[in-house]
């Protein structure tokens, strides 16, 4: 069994938003349906953190989930900044129950343990936020990352953390988030939402004890990351 994650896969099968235009995505979706074939089995597990579909409600979203749920192992999705299909965790839980997809799980506000390794995450948000609407949005991802973690310290294991959003750039940390992660003791945290040129500015070593990586979907060229392996 193993764990693996990749975020962005940013899907529109069902509205026109084709990723392609831009540098690296061409022929993303195969590329990336073929990698995850070739990597990851029915055992294993895998972490999407975020912009997972263009679609702007649930029910626009069903071919993007219906492509996931078609694709090897149990999948963990949590919410991303283009994610505007996201509710609450009640109808995004009812419907994908009715739809049958059942290698789909939400994390938002819980934590989920595979293995010995427990999975926690949230959005995250903009390490520079300093208007008072930012300030607001970050100190309730803080919020939602500490209560997944003390969730998560429940189930007993190592936690590891996933958020869209980094919470270290080489211009700056996001104090609010990452000071939950040092008080927690979080020893290892993936990221994505960096594309392009932006992600020259990531930070993907270890800071302050934790191990960052990033694993925005082409950062990765399309293939899913193994986080662990047991």
């Amino acid at each position: 069994m193993s764990i693996f994650t990749i975020a962005d896969t940013h899907l529109s099968f069902s509205c026109d938003k084709p990723m392609d235009i831009f540098g690296g995505w061409s022929d993303y979706v195969q590329r990336l349906e073929n990698n995850w074939k070739a990597l990851v089995s029915e055992d294993d597990t895998v972490v999407i953190p975020g912009d997972i579909s263009w679609a702007m409600s649930l029910e626009g979203a069903e071919e993007d989930f219906r492509f996931i749920h078609n694709l090897p192992g149990k999948k963990i999705i949590l919410k991303g900044n283009h994610d505007y299909w996201w509710n609450t965790k009640k109808k995004m839980d009812a419907f994908l129950t009715e739809k049958g997809f059942d290698t789909i799980s939400i994390l938002h506000n819980n934590a989920f343990k595979v293995g010995n390794y427990v999975l926690c995450g949230t959005r995250g948000w903009f390490y520079d936020a300093e208007k008072s609407a930012d300030m607001k949005v970050l100190l309730r991802e803080a919020s939602r990352l500490e209560r997944s973690i003390e969730e998560g310290e429940k189930l007993g294991g190592e936690i590891i953390v996933f958020l869209h959003y980094p919470p270290v750039m080489q211009m700056g940390v996001c104090e609010e988030i990452f000071s939950v992660l040092q008080k927690h003791n979080v020893r290892r945290c993936y990221y994505g939402h960096l594309h392009g040129e932006s992600t020259r500015r990531s930070v993907t070593e270890t800071v302050g004890g934790v191990k960052l990586s990033l694993i925005s979907a082409d950062f990765l060229s399309f293939s899913p990351q193994l986080v662990e392996k047991f």
